[in-house]
């Protein structure tokens, strides 16, 4: 047994960062010393406490990591101390209709780890070793903390079915939006993303993505003028708000598709007329598969996904709390990261 520091949510509004306790690694489980952790909007969610049904306090949190193994337990053989690897953070039992369909990754009983089950942010972690996702030594692991959200990306894109050629709307630029709108321009199609914040737009604009502000610009016009009245052929709504869901629908053409992204706390009104007069469909896109994570990885090792960009900040891990007091304020911020080999500023 050892002692290592983790950051816990202990109420809502409230972490802590202090010591616990480790055990080895049992069997089929390695042991992980993470070196950054992503704060994501599920964590923020956590964090208001609005996941309190499912989250029991102290929770460790964390689901966006890199890191290296330093312990591997009875019975793993492919893997060894040292290796640079990223977690895909669910569980799933095998036997529910989900399962048995092949759809594991939405499980009836999906483990999320970093939700359902201790997360990331501490020094050391114990997960199953099918779980791990190898990274290439050539990949910073800063940038690598951004692997599982990319790889929400490409669930996301691979969902909606985007082919070249095509012209794809993407509502919502926060990190999770600029990363569809990267991946989809990697199959070859035309993008624009809609968004609000005058700094996520440049973001998004230095890695050559073009957007629209819809506080200014009418975005279902745009539309209709970029593609010469066909509109859109794909739309993803990534903003969570019930005017994105509008813009969403508005821009497509005729048998257009619209990927449900985000989370969205209530339900929304859809106009289902346009659905009908333009054969439209709807599809949703909730995690990833092992192929998703494992292409994810590509894109951001090969600078298709330049992770590095999307990085706004990285704080130890005593500071965590500070973290995500930065993101709650909003402001000039995408992605925030926890250095969990860091214990403070002076460290």
């Amino acid at each position: 047994m050892t002692t290592e520091l983790a950051v816990r949510y202990t109420a809502p509004g409230t972490l802590e960062t202090g010591p616990v306790t480790t055990a080895p690694p049992g069997p089929g489980e390695v042991e992980i010393a993470p070196a950054f952790v992503g704060i994501c909007g599920t964590d923020l969610h956590i964090y208001h406490g609005s996941m309190d049904a499912r989250v029991q306090p102290p929770a460790v949190l964390g689901h966006e990591m890199s890191g290296r193994i330093t312990r591997v337990g009875p019975g793993v053989a492919e893997w060894r101390t040292g290796q640079e690897v990223t977690v895909m953070p669910l569980r799933w039992d095998g036997d529910c209709p989900a399962c048995v369909a092949g759809h594991q990754h939405i499980c009836h009983r999906l483990n999320f780890i970093g939700i359902d089950s201790p997360g990331a942010m501490q020094q050391r972690w114990t997960v199953p070793a099918s779980t791990l996702v190898r990274l290439p030594a050539t990949l910073p692991l800063d940038r690598a903390a951004l692997v599982e959200p990319t790889a929400v990306a490409v669930h996301d894109v691979g969902r909606a079915a985007v082919r070249a050629g095509e012209r794809v709307v993407v509502i919502g630029g926060g990190p999770i939006g600029v990363l569809i709108g990267l991946v989809a321009r990697s199959r070859g199609a035309d993008v624009r993303l809609a968004e609000l914040s005058d700094y996520r737009r440049a973001v998004a604009g230095r890695m050559g993505l073009s957007t629209w502000n819809p506080a200014t610009d009418d975005v279902a016009g745009l539309a209709d003028e970029w593609t010469g009245g066909a509109g859109a052929d794909v739309s993803f709504e990534v903003s969570g708000a019930a005017g994105g869901v509008a813009a969403a629908v508005d821009v497509l053409g005729v048998r257009g598709r619209l990927c449900l992204v985000a989370i969205h706390p209530q339900p929304r009104p859809v106009n289902l007329h346009r659905f009908f007069w333009r054969e439209l469909t709807l599809v949703g896109a909730r995690l990833y598969d092992r192929a998703d994570f494992e292409r994810a990885v590509e894109l951001v090792a090969d600078g298709t996904v330049p992770a590095g960009l999307l990085i706004s900040k990285v704080v130890p891990l005593a500071e965590a709390a500070s973290a995500f007091d930065a993101l709650e304020t909003g402001g000039d911020v995408m992605k925030v990261l926890i250095d969990c080999a860091r214990e403070g500023a002076g460290s």
